[in-house]
């Protein structure tokens, strides 16, 4: 890739979401950016997350200047002392609030990354008590989906979470087929712990991932509380309208 090419990413919380982005972080063509919008979102919306000041204080609250960055790459070294050629952003759709402009997205190459409302319902409890279906972002995600298509004229590709863990070469090599980047073996294992390139939320949310070192098999789902398994069944349309666009 002789130009710059930015890929976004745009994912629910408690997903598999920061294992790609150490997957794309691993290649030697890529630098990564961790959820550009998400001090945005906590000022605009208020909400008590866990590290809130330290998040807002860290990031950029204003949505045009976040949009401005993600359309300009940096020219600085990436982990492995290279420039990069390609620029990986982690967006969290949730954070994505309905005034933001979505126009911008055009020149960026997009992809979904889902996964089933119980085990991001399971997952995010462990973190944050008791989410509500707006915390957890399948409708949003599935507006996003809709936004996106009408504006690039084709549906952008998905990846189910499940699939990805289950067979990573394979979803990973048609996924880089989609997003016209050449697929990068780099991609399916990585040195373990943080990462400078992390949000400073890092601390409270990826300690599974800092443990990590490749994609691990897919576990079993775990029960939910009566509440929980109502917001997730209440998510399940949204899930498997997306899940009809994956890839397998």
């Amino acid at each position: 890739m002789s130009e710059k090419t930015i890929v976004a990413m745009w994912s629910g919380p408690r997903n598999i979401s920061t294992a790609m982005m150490r997957a794309f972080e691993n290649r030697h063509d890529t630098g990564v950016w961790d959820e550009p919008f998400y001090a945005h979102y906590l000022e605009s919306t208020g909400l008590d997350h866990p590290m809130r000041s330290a998040v807002i204080d860290a990031g950029e609250t204003d949505p045009d200047r976040v949009i401005a960055r993600c359309l300009t790459p940096p020219d600085r070294q990436n982990r492995h002392g290279n420039t990069p050629t390609l620029w990986f952003q982690k967006h969290m759709t949730v954070h994505m609030q309905p005034e933001i402009p979505l126009d911008w997205v055009a020149k960026t190459r997009n992809f979904f990354l889902i996964r089933r409302p119980e085990a991001v319902l399971a997952s995010y409890h462990d973190r944050r008590a008791n989410p509500s279906a707006t915390d957890v972002g399948f409708e949003r995600q599935g507006q996003l989906f809709d936004q996106m298509t009408r504006l690039q004229g084709t549906p952008p590709p998905v990846i189910d979470s499940d699939a990805v863990l289950a067979a990573p070469e394979r979803i990973l090599r048609a996924l880089c087929a989609r997003l016209s980047i050449p697929f990068d073996p780099a991609m399916l294992a990585w040195p373990p712990g943080p990462r400078e390139d992390d949000g400073v939320w890092g601390s409270h949310w990826y300690g599974s991932v800092e443990t990590s070192c490749n994609f691990s098999p897919p576990r079993p789902a775990r029960p939910l509380p009566d509440h929980l398994t109502a917001i997730a069944t209440a998510c399940l349309p949204h899930y498997e309208r997306l899940m009809a666009h994956s890839l397998h």
